[in-house]
Protein backbone atom coordinates (compact mmCIF):
# COMPACT_ATOMS: atom_id res chain seq x y z
CA UNK A 1 0.00 0.00 0.00
CA UNK A 2 1.06 3.48 -0.82
CA UNK A 3 2.07 6.20 1.56
CA UNK A 4 -1.17 8.07 2.87
CA UNK A 5 -3.81 4.63 2.02
CA UNK A 6 -5.58 4.17 -0.86
CA UNK A 7 -7.62 6.80 -3.06
CA UNK A 8 -11.10 6.46 -5.07
CA UNK A 9 -11.59 8.87 -7.60
CA UNK A 10 -15.81 8.67 -8.29
CA UNK A 11 -16.23 9.94 -12.25
CA UNK A 12 -13.85 10.12 -15.05
CA UNK A 13 -14.72 13.74 -16.12
CA UNK A 14 -12.19 15.91 -16.32
CA UNK A 15 -11.82 17.14 -12.63
CA UNK A 16 -11.63 13.42 -11.75
CA UNK A 17 -8.91 12.83 -14.56
CA UNK A 18 -7.02 16.14 -13.28
CA UNK A 19 -7.41 14.70 -9.55
CA UNK A 20 -6.37 10.93 -10.85
CA UNK A 21 -3.26 11.43 -12.83
CA UNK A 22 -1.72 14.21 -10.30
CA UNK A 23 -2.36 11.70 -6.92
CA UNK A 24 -1.02 8.15 -9.28
CA UNK A 25 2.07 10.44 -10.49
CA UNK A 26 2.57 11.17 -7.05
CA UNK A 27 3.12 7.61 -6.36
CA UNK A 28 -0.19 7.25 -4.33
CA UNK A 29 -2.97 4.50 -5.11
CA UNK A 30 -5.42 5.12 -6.84
CA UNK A 31 -8.53 3.79 -7.98
CA UNK A 32 -10.89 5.64 -10.37
CA UNK A 33 -14.39 4.20 -10.79
CA UNK A 34 -17.37 5.67 -13.96
CA UNK A 35 -20.48 4.45 -14.51
CA UNK A 36 -19.92 5.44 -18.09
CA UNK A 37 -17.66 2.33 -20.54
CA UNK A 38 -15.91 5.16 -21.27
CA UNK A 39 -13.72 8.41 -19.97
CA UNK A 40 -15.12 11.83 -20.33
CA UNK A 41 -17.99 12.49 -17.65
CA UNK A 42 -19.33 16.00 -19.74
CA UNK A 43 -16.66 15.55 -22.12
CA UNK A 44 -18.16 12.85 -24.04
CA UNK A 45 -18.85 11.03 -27.38
CA UNK A 46 -21.71 9.74 -29.46
CA UNK A 47 -22.40 8.25 -32.73
CA UNK A 48 -24.73 8.18 -35.55
CA UNK A 49 -24.14 5.41 -38.08
CA UNK A 50 -20.47 6.53 -39.21
CA UNK A 51 -20.51 9.94 -38.02
CA UNK A 52 -19.07 10.67 -34.11
CA UNK A 53 -20.06 13.33 -32.18
CA UNK A 54 -18.10 15.38 -29.34
CA UNK A 55 -21.31 16.18 -26.59
CA UNK A 56 -19.89 17.85 -24.59
CA UNK A 57 -17.35 21.64 -24.47
CA UNK A 58 -16.07 22.62 -27.92
CA UNK A 59 -13.70 25.62 -26.67
CA UNK A 60 -10.32 24.77 -25.30
CA UNK A 61 -8.24 27.48 -23.99
CA UNK A 62 -5.48 27.68 -21.83
CA UNK A 63 -3.52 24.39 -23.04
CA UNK A 64 -0.71 25.30 -20.30
CA UNK A 65 -3.56 24.03 -17.69
CA UNK A 66 -3.53 20.94 -19.76
CA UNK A 67 0.14 20.48 -20.02
CA UNK A 68 0.99 21.27 -16.68
CA UNK A 69 -1.84 18.34 -15.69
CA UNK A 70 0.30 15.86 -17.98
CA UNK A 71 3.54 17.14 -16.07
CA UNK A 72 2.56 15.75 -12.84
CA UNK A 73 1.58 12.89 -14.47
CA UNK A 74 5.21 12.66 -15.32
CA UNK A 75 4.18 13.22 -19.51
CA UNK A 76 4.64 14.84 -22.18
CA UNK A 77 1.20 17.00 -23.70
CA UNK A 78 2.45 16.87 -27.27
CA UNK A 79 3.44 13.06 -27.30
CA UNK A 80 -0.23 12.10 -25.78
CA UNK A 81 -2.24 14.72 -27.21
CA UNK A 82 -0.84 17.23 -29.84
CA UNK A 83 -3.28 20.40 -29.76
CA UNK A 84 -3.01 23.20 -32.98
CA UNK A 85 -4.30 26.61 -32.26
CA UNK A 86 -7.61 27.88 -34.78
CA UNK A 87 -7.60 30.24 -37.24
CA UNK A 88 -9.90 32.26 -36.63
CA UNK A 89 -10.60 31.53 -33.05
CA UNK A 90 -14.23 32.34 -33.99
CA UNK A 91 -15.90 33.48 -36.53
CA UNK A 92 -18.24 36.43 -35.53
CA UNK A 93 -21.33 37.22 -37.94
CA UNK A 94 -23.84 39.77 -37.18
CA UNK A 95 -27.70 40.45 -37.80
CA UNK A 96 -26.48 43.15 -40.61
CA UNK A 97 -24.35 40.58 -42.30
CA UNK A 98 -20.85 42.36 -41.32
CA UNK A 99 -18.56 39.32 -39.62
CA UNK A 100 -15.38 40.42 -37.20
CA UNK A 101 -12.68 36.76 -37.29
CA UNK A 102 -10.93 36.56 -34.25
CA UNK A 103 -7.53 36.11 -34.45
CA UNK A 104 -4.09 35.72 -33.33
CA UNK A 105 -2.11 39.01 -32.34
CA UNK A 106 -3.24 42.19 -31.02
CA UNK A 107 -2.19 44.46 -34.22
CA UNK A 108 -4.01 41.13 -36.55
CA UNK A 109 -6.89 41.83 -34.30
CA UNK A 110 -7.09 45.56 -34.07
CA UNK A 111 -6.75 45.61 -38.35
CA UNK A 112 -9.81 43.49 -37.89
CA UNK A 113 -12.03 45.71 -35.74
CA UNK A 114 -10.55 48.65 -37.61
CA UNK A 115 -12.10 47.07 -40.83
CA UNK A 116 -15.10 45.97 -39.13
CA UNK A 117 -15.94 49.51 -37.34
CA UNK A 118 -13.31 52.52 -38.28
CA UNK A 119 -10.03 53.55 -36.58
CA UNK A 120 -11.25 54.96 -33.30
CA UNK A 121 -12.63 51.80 -32.39
CA UNK A 122 -9.61 50.14 -33.32
CA UNK A 123 -7.75 52.29 -30.98
CA UNK A 124 -9.97 51.73 -28.23
CA UNK A 125 -9.99 47.97 -28.51
CA UNK A 126 -6.53 48.02 -27.96
CA UNK A 127 -6.46 50.07 -24.62
CA UNK A 128 -9.55 47.26 -23.44
CA UNK A 129 -7.20 44.43 -24.44
CA UNK A 130 -4.81 45.66 -22.25
CA UNK A 131 -7.22 46.42 -19.72
CA UNK A 132 -8.81 42.21 -20.46
CA UNK A 133 -4.57 41.21 -19.61
CA UNK A 134 -4.60 43.27 -16.69
CA UNK A 135 -7.38 41.62 -15.17
CA UNK A 136 -6.62 38.69 -16.26
CA UNK A 137 -3.59 38.66 -13.99
CA UNK A 138 -4.50 40.33 -11.24
CA UNK A 139 -7.54 37.00 -11.01
CA UNK A 140 -5.40 34.20 -11.74
CA UNK A 141 -2.95 33.34 -9.10
CA UNK A 142 -5.32 35.39 -6.25
CA UNK A 143 -8.59 33.75 -7.19
CA UNK A 144 -8.73 31.24 -10.29
CA UNK A 145 -6.03 29.33 -9.34
CA UNK A 146 -6.32 29.36 -5.63
CA UNK A 147 -7.84 27.16 -3.05
CA UNK A 148 -11.24 28.34 -1.96
CA UNK A 149 -12.43 25.81 0.79
CA UNK A 150 -11.56 28.17 3.12
CA UNK A 151 -12.47 32.14 3.40
CA UNK A 152 -9.34 33.41 4.65
CA UNK A 153 -8.88 32.54 1.02
CA UNK A 154 -10.47 35.74 0.19
CA UNK A 155 -8.47 37.97 1.85
CA UNK A 156 -6.08 39.41 -0.16
CA UNK A 157 -6.90 43.06 0.07
CA UNK A 158 -4.41 44.25 -2.28
CA UNK A 159 -6.07 41.80 -5.21
CA UNK A 160 -9.18 43.04 -3.90
CA UNK A 161 -8.41 46.67 -3.94
CA UNK A 162 -6.64 45.61 -7.25
CA UNK A 163 -9.76 44.03 -9.26
CA UNK A 164 -12.15 46.75 -7.83
CA UNK A 165 -9.61 49.74 -9.52
CA UNK A 166 -9.55 47.54 -12.96
CA UNK A 167 -13.42 47.11 -12.91
CA UNK A 168 -14.04 44.28 -11.62
CA UNK A 169 -16.67 44.40 -9.40
CA UNK A 170 -18.63 46.69 -11.75
CA UNK A 171 -21.09 45.01 -14.39
CA UNK A 172 -19.56 43.17 -17.00
CA UNK A 173 -22.01 44.90 -19.54
CA UNK A 174 -21.18 48.33 -18.18
CA UNK A 175 -17.83 47.55 -17.66
CA UNK A 176 -17.35 46.79 -21.27
CA UNK A 177 -19.57 49.27 -22.47
CA UNK A 178 -17.05 52.43 -20.56
CA UNK A 179 -14.31 50.74 -23.24
CA UNK A 180 -15.93 49.97 -26.49
CA UNK A 181 -19.04 52.31 -28.60
CA UNK A 182 -19.47 49.55 -31.60
CA UNK A 183 -22.50 47.34 -30.26
CA UNK A 184 -20.64 44.58 -32.55
CA UNK A 185 -17.89 44.47 -30.67
CA UNK A 186 -19.56 44.97 -27.52
CA UNK A 187 -21.51 41.70 -28.13
CA UNK A 188 -18.52 39.77 -29.27
CA UNK A 189 -16.79 40.65 -25.58
CA UNK A 190 -19.80 40.02 -23.23
CA UNK A 191 -21.51 37.05 -25.13
CA UNK A 192 -19.22 34.79 -22.55
CA UNK A 193 -21.24 35.71 -19.87
CA UNK A 194 -23.55 32.61 -20.70
CA UNK A 195 -20.64 30.70 -20.03
CA UNK A 196 -21.50 31.06 -16.42
CA UNK A 197 -25.17 31.09 -16.84
CA UNK A 198 -25.97 34.78 -16.47
CA UNK A 199 -26.34 37.88 -18.71
CA UNK A 200 -24.29 40.56 -19.35
CA UNK A 201 -25.92 43.14 -17.09
CA UNK A 202 -26.11 40.31 -14.17
CA UNK A 203 -22.44 39.21 -14.34
CA UNK A 204 -19.47 41.04 -12.55
CA UNK A 205 -16.68 42.21 -14.54
CA UNK A 206 -14.46 40.03 -13.11
CA UNK A 207 -16.11 37.73 -16.33
CA UNK A 208 -14.34 39.55 -18.62
CA UNK A 209 -11.59 37.40 -18.12
CA UNK A 210 -13.46 34.48 -20.28
CA UNK A 211 -12.93 36.86 -23.29
CA UNK A 212 -9.49 37.14 -22.56
CA UNK A 213 -9.01 33.46 -22.54
CA UNK A 214 -10.90 33.51 -26.20
CA UNK A 215 -10.37 36.25 -27.73
CA UNK A 216 -6.44 36.85 -26.67
CA UNK A 217 -5.14 33.52 -25.57
CA UNK A 218 -6.67 31.54 -28.60
CA UNK A 219 -8.37 28.59 -28.91
CA UNK A 220 -7.14 24.87 -29.39
CA UNK A 221 -8.20 21.48 -30.46
CA UNK A 222 -6.65 18.08 -30.58
CA UNK A 223 -4.93 17.34 -34.02
CA UNK A 224 -6.81 13.95 -34.23
CA UNK A 225 -9.96 12.78 -32.43
CA UNK A 226 -12.55 15.75 -31.44
CA UNK A 227 -12.29 16.83 -27.95
CA UNK A 228 -13.04 13.34 -26.57
CA UNK A 229 -9.37 12.54 -27.43
CA UNK A 230 -8.79 14.95 -24.08
CA UNK A 231 -10.32 12.93 -21.37
CA UNK A 232 -8.83 9.81 -23.13
CA UNK A 233 -5.67 10.55 -23.67
CA UNK A 234 -5.86 11.92 -19.99
CA UNK A 235 -7.36 8.56 -18.31
CA UNK A 236 -4.34 6.05 -20.93
CA UNK A 237 -1.56 8.39 -19.12
CA UNK A 238 -2.90 8.16 -15.37
CA UNK A 239 -3.12 4.30 -15.98
CA UNK A 240 0.37 4.40 -17.36
CA UNK A 241 1.61 6.56 -13.79
CA UNK A 242 -0.43 3.48 -11.96
CA UNK A 243 -3.61 4.44 -11.78
CA UNK A 244 -6.35 1.88 -11.80
CA UNK A 245 -9.95 2.30 -14.11
CA UNK A 246 -13.34 0.70 -13.15
CA UNK A 247 -15.48 1.63 -15.71
CA UNK A 248 -19.16 0.44 -16.17
CA UNK A 249 -19.84 0.47 -12.18
CA UNK A 250 -21.51 2.86 -9.81
CA UNK A 251 -20.48 4.33 -6.57
CA UNK A 252 -23.13 4.04 -4.43
CA UNK A 253 -22.13 5.77 -0.90
CA UNK A 254 -18.86 7.03 0.14
CA UNK A 255 -18.44 5.03 3.96
CA UNK A 256 -17.29 6.83 7.09
CA UNK A 257 -16.40 5.76 10.61
CA UNK A 258 -16.99 8.87 12.52
CA UNK A 259 -13.12 9.81 11.86
CA UNK A 260 -13.40 10.46 7.97
CA UNK A 261 -13.31 8.32 4.87
CA UNK A 262 -13.13 4.35 5.25
CA UNK A 263 -14.65 2.85 1.73
CA UNK A 264 -16.01 3.43 -1.51
CA UNK A 265 -19.33 1.32 -1.72
CA UNK A 266 -20.12 0.40 -5.31
CA UNK A 267 -23.36 -0.73 -6.48
CA UNK A 268 -22.48 -4.57 -7.25
CA UNK A 269 -22.00 -4.47 -3.66
CA UNK A 270 -17.97 -4.54 -3.65
CA UNK A 271 -16.14 -2.29 -1.00
CA UNK A 272 -13.53 -0.17 -2.06
CA UNK A 273 -10.72 0.46 0.87
CA UNK A 274 -10.23 4.47 1.07
CA UNK A 275 -8.40 6.95 3.34
CA UNK A 276 -9.30 9.68 0.78
CA UNK A 277 -12.39 10.17 -2.03
CA UNK A 278 -12.77 12.61 -4.40
CA UNK A 279 -15.96 13.08 -5.66
CA UNK A 280 -15.96 14.86 -9.33
CA UNK A 281 -19.52 14.31 -10.61
CA UNK A 282 -23.05 16.16 -10.20
CA UNK A 283 -22.80 17.37 -6.60
CA UNK A 284 -26.42 17.69 -6.03
CA UNK A 285 -27.03 14.18 -7.07
CA UNK A 286 -24.58 13.23 -5.41
CA UNK A 287 -25.57 14.38 -1.94
CA UNK A 288 -29.51 13.33 -2.73
CA UNK A 289 -32.24 14.43 -1.33
CA UNK A 290 -32.58 14.67 2.74
CA UNK A 291 -32.68 11.57 4.23
CA UNK A 292 -29.28 10.20 2.88
CA UNK A 293 -30.35 8.13 0.26
CA UNK A 294 -27.26 9.90 -1.75
CA UNK A 295 -23.70 9.10 -2.27
CA UNK A 296 -22.57 10.89 0.21
CA UNK A 297 -22.90 10.72 3.85
CA UNK A 298 -25.25 13.42 5.55
CA UNK A 299 -22.74 14.70 7.79
CA UNK A 300 -20.93 16.09 4.53
CA UNK A 301 -24.22 18.49 3.73
CA UNK A 302 -22.99 22.03 2.73
CA UNK A 303 -25.55 24.52 3.18
CA UNK A 304 -24.13 26.10 -0.16
CA UNK A 305 -26.24 23.67 -1.38
CA UNK A 306 -29.40 24.74 0.09
CA UNK A 307 -31.20 26.58 -2.70
CA UNK A 308 -28.50 26.00 -5.97
CA UNK A 309 -29.23 28.41 -8.50
CA UNK A 310 -28.76 26.53 -11.82
CA UNK A 311 -27.38 28.19 -15.26
CA UNK A 312 -29.72 27.75 -17.79
CA UNK A 313 -29.25 24.93 -20.17
CA UNK A 314 -29.19 24.49 -24.14
CA UNK A 315 -30.80 22.71 -27.21
CA UNK A 316 -27.59 21.04 -29.07
CA UNK A 317 -28.60 19.59 -32.28
CA UNK A 318 -25.61 17.20 -34.00
CA UNK A 319 -26.21 16.91 -38.34
CA UNK A 320 -24.59 14.08 -39.99
CA UNK A 321 -22.94 15.55 -43.40
CA UNK A 322 -21.66 14.27 -46.84
CA UNK A 323 -18.91 16.74 -46.83
CA UNK A 324 -17.78 19.52 -44.36
CA UNK A 325 -19.18 23.23 -46.15
CA UNK A 326 -16.93 24.91 -48.29
CA UNK A 327 -14.97 28.29 -45.87
CA UNK A 328 -16.64 27.32 -42.91
CA UNK A 329 -14.62 28.42 -39.66
CA UNK A 330 -14.37 25.81 -36.86
CA UNK A 331 -16.61 28.03 -34.80
CA UNK A 332 -18.56 30.31 -35.87
CA UNK A 333 -21.28 32.68 -33.48
CA UNK A 334 -24.12 34.11 -35.21
CA UNK A 335 -25.99 36.81 -33.32
CA UNK A 336 -29.27 37.53 -33.52
CA UNK A 337 -31.12 40.64 -34.13
CA UNK A 338 -32.29 41.14 -30.56
CA UNK A 339 -29.87 41.11 -27.78
CA UNK A 340 -31.53 42.09 -24.19
CA UNK A 341 -34.70 40.44 -24.64
CA UNK A 342 -32.81 37.23 -25.32
CA UNK A 343 -31.16 37.39 -21.45
CA UNK A 344 -34.13 38.47 -19.98
CA UNK A 345 -36.10 35.77 -20.98
CA UNK A 346 -33.46 33.43 -19.89
CA UNK A 347 -33.65 34.84 -17.30
CA UNK A 348 -37.83 34.39 -17.45
CA UNK A 349 -37.23 30.16 -17.94
CA UNK A 350 -38.68 31.43 -21.50
CA UNK A 351 -37.12 30.42 -24.71
CA UNK A 352 -35.37 33.38 -26.80
CA UNK A 353 -36.99 35.39 -28.95
CA UNK A 354 -34.11 35.44 -31.05
CA UNK A 355 -31.29 33.09 -30.00
CA UNK A 356 -27.59 33.66 -31.05
CA UNK A 357 -26.40 30.23 -32.83
CA UNK A 358 -23.04 28.60 -31.76
CA UNK A 359 -22.17 26.25 -34.65
CA UNK A 360 -19.18 23.91 -34.54
CA UNK A 361 -17.46 22.19 -37.95
CA UNK A 362 -14.45 20.26 -37.45
CA UNK A 363 -12.24 20.15 -40.33
CA UNK A 364 -9.87 17.29 -40.97
CA UNK A 365 -9.01 17.18 -37.51
CA UNK A 366 -12.01 16.70 -36.13
CA UNK A 367 -14.04 14.03 -34.72
CA UNK A 368 -14.83 12.79 -38.37
CA UNK A 369 -11.47 12.83 -39.35
CA UNK A 370 -11.14 10.66 -42.55
CA UNK A 371 -14.22 10.21 -43.41
CA UNK A 372 -18.07 12.44 -43.17
CA UNK A 373 -18.08 15.91 -41.69
CA UNK A 374 -20.72 16.85 -38.43
CA UNK A 375 -21.96 20.23 -37.89
CA UNK A 376 -23.14 20.93 -34.35
CA UNK A 377 -25.09 23.69 -33.62
CA UNK A 378 -25.82 24.87 -30.09
CA UNK A 379 -29.04 27.12 -28.73
CA UNK A 380 -29.14 28.43 -24.91
CA UNK A 381 -32.51 27.47 -23.63
CA UNK A 382 -33.81 27.43 -20.18
CA UNK A 383 -33.16 24.24 -17.77
CA UNK A 384 -36.20 22.22 -16.85
CA UNK A 385 -37.33 23.94 -14.11
CA UNK A 386 -38.97 26.44 -16.06
CA UNK A 387 -42.09 23.82 -16.36
CA UNK A 388 -41.86 24.04 -20.15
CA UNK A 389 -43.33 20.97 -21.87
CA UNK A 390 -40.15 19.79 -23.93
CA UNK A 391 -42.11 16.86 -25.62
CA UNK A 392 -44.13 20.13 -27.94
CA UNK A 393 -41.14 22.81 -27.44
CA UNK A 394 -37.63 20.63 -28.44
CA UNK A 395 -39.67 20.14 -32.03
CA UNK A 396 -40.84 23.95 -32.36
CA UNK A 397 -37.37 25.18 -31.25
CA UNK A 398 -35.65 22.27 -33.78
CA UNK A 399 -38.02 23.32 -36.35
CA UNK A 400 -36.95 27.41 -36.20
CA UNK A 401 -32.93 26.43 -35.87
CA UNK A 402 -33.69 24.35 -39.54
CA UNK A 403 -35.42 27.65 -40.63
CA UNK A 404 -32.53 30.30 -38.87
CA UNK A 405 -29.53 27.86 -40.37
CA UNK A 406 -31.12 28.09 -43.89
CA UNK A 407 -31.31 31.39 -44.04
CA UNK A 408 -28.04 31.51 -42.69
CA UNK A 409 -26.94 29.84 -46.05
CA UNK A 410 -26.14 26.06 -44.40
CA UNK A 411 -29.04 25.12 -46.72
CA UNK A 412 -31.77 22.25 -46.06
CA UNK A 413 -30.63 20.16 -43.39
CA UNK A 414 -34.57 18.85 -42.48
CA UNK A 415 -33.55 15.65 -44.35
CA UNK A 416 -30.16 14.95 -42.97
CA UNK A 417 -29.49 12.78 -40.14
CA UNK A 418 -29.40 14.47 -36.94
CA UNK A 419 -29.15 13.86 -32.90
CA UNK A 420 -30.65 16.72 -30.37
CA UNK A 421 -30.00 17.32 -27.16
CA UNK A 422 -32.57 19.16 -25.44
CA UNK A 423 -32.94 19.78 -21.67
CA UNK A 424 -34.12 16.17 -20.76
CA UNK A 425 -31.58 14.76 -22.78
CA UNK A 426 -29.10 16.65 -20.17
CA UNK A 427 -31.17 15.71 -17.32
CA UNK A 428 -31.45 11.59 -18.56
CA UNK A 429 -27.37 12.48 -19.06
CA UNK A 430 -27.07 12.75 -15.42
CA UNK A 431 -27.55 16.63 -15.04
CA UNK A 432 -29.50 18.17 -12.32
CA UNK A 433 -32.15 20.78 -13.93
CA UNK A 434 -31.32 19.23 -16.83
CA UNK A 435 -28.49 21.35 -17.88
CA UNK A 436 -24.61 20.45 -18.60
CA UNK A 437 -23.51 23.61 -17.47
CA UNK A 438 -24.33 23.42 -13.59
CA UNK A 439 -24.38 26.54 -11.09
CA UNK A 440 -24.60 29.72 -12.54
CA UNK A 441 -21.63 32.15 -11.47
CA UNK A 442 -23.88 34.83 -8.98
CA UNK A 443 -21.54 36.39 -6.74
CA UNK A 444 -22.79 34.59 -3.92
CA UNK A 445 -22.19 30.62 -5.84
CA UNK A 446 -18.40 32.43 -6.71
CA UNK A 447 -15.43 31.70 -4.89
CA UNK A 448 -15.71 30.74 -1.72
CA UNK A 449 -19.46 30.82 -1.64
CA UNK A 450 -19.58 28.09 -4.11
CA UNK A 451 -19.82 24.50 -2.96
CA UNK A 452 -16.83 23.62 -0.68
CA UNK A 453 -13.61 21.36 -2.17
CA UNK A 454 -13.78 19.97 0.68
CA UNK A 455 -16.30 18.46 3.48
CA UNK A 456 -15.03 19.94 6.12
CA UNK A 457 -16.86 17.06 8.58
CA UNK A 458 -15.90 14.30 6.79
CA UNK A 459 -11.92 14.34 6.96
CA UNK A 460 -10.48 12.86 3.58
CA UNK A 461 -13.86 13.76 1.49
CA UNK A 462 -12.92 15.85 -1.82
CA UNK A 463 -14.35 17.76 -4.44
CA UNK A 464 -13.75 18.46 -8.17
CA UNK A 465 -15.34 19.52 -11.39
CA UNK A 466 -17.76 22.79 -12.15
CA UNK A 467 -19.81 22.47 -8.91
CA UNK A 468 -16.81 23.59 -6.84
CA UNK A 469 -14.33 26.66 -7.52
CA UNK A 470 -13.00 27.69 -9.89
CA UNK A 471 -16.43 26.69 -11.77
CA UNK A 472 -17.80 25.89 -15.25
CA UNK A 473 -14.89 25.17 -18.69
CA UNK A 474 -11.94 23.03 -19.21
CA UNK A 475 -9.58 25.28 -17.28
CA UNK A 476 -11.52 25.72 -14.46
CA UNK A 477 -12.49 22.17 -13.95
CA UNK A 478 -9.10 21.19 -14.42
CA UNK A 479 -7.76 23.53 -11.78
CA UNK A 480 -10.55 22.18 -9.35
CA UNK A 481 -8.64 18.67 -9.80
CA UNK A 482 -5.33 19.77 -8.93
CA UNK A 483 -6.66 21.49 -6.01
CA UNK A 484 -8.12 18.04 -4.69
CA UNK A 485 -5.18 16.34 -5.37
CA UNK A 486 -3.06 19.58 -3.77
CA UNK A 487 -4.82 19.38 -0.06
CA UNK A 488 -4.70 15.08 0.08
CA UNK A 489 -1.06 15.12 -0.81
CA UNK A 490 -0.57 18.35 1.83
CA UNK A 491 -2.41 15.96 4.57
CA UNK A 492 -0.29 13.11 3.81
CA UNK A 493 3.09 13.88 2.94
Amino acid sequence: MSAGGPIVVVGAGLGGLAAAMRLAGAGREVTVVEAADVPGGCCGTATLGSHRFDTGPSVLTMPGVLADTFAAAGQDLERWLPLRRLDPYYRLTFHDGSRLDVVAGADAMAEQVRALCGPAEARRYLRFRRLLGELFEAEWSAFIDRDMTRLRALARPYALARLAALGGFRRLDGLVRRHLTDERLIRAHTFQALYVGLSPRRALGVYAVIAHMDTVGGVYFPREGGMHAVPRAMAAAAEKAGAIFRYGVRAGRIETDGAGVVAVRLDTGERLAARHAVVACDLVRAHGRRGGDGLLPEEAADWRLRRPRFSPSCLVAHFALDHRPEGQAHHTLHFGREWEATFAALEAGRPQPDPSLLVTCPDGHGPGEGGPAVLSVLEPTPNTRCGADWTTLTPRLVDRMLERLAALGYGDLSGVPRMVFDPPAWRRRGHSAGTPFALDARFTQTAWFRPSGAARRVPGLHFAGMYTAPGVGVPPVLISGRLAAERILESTP
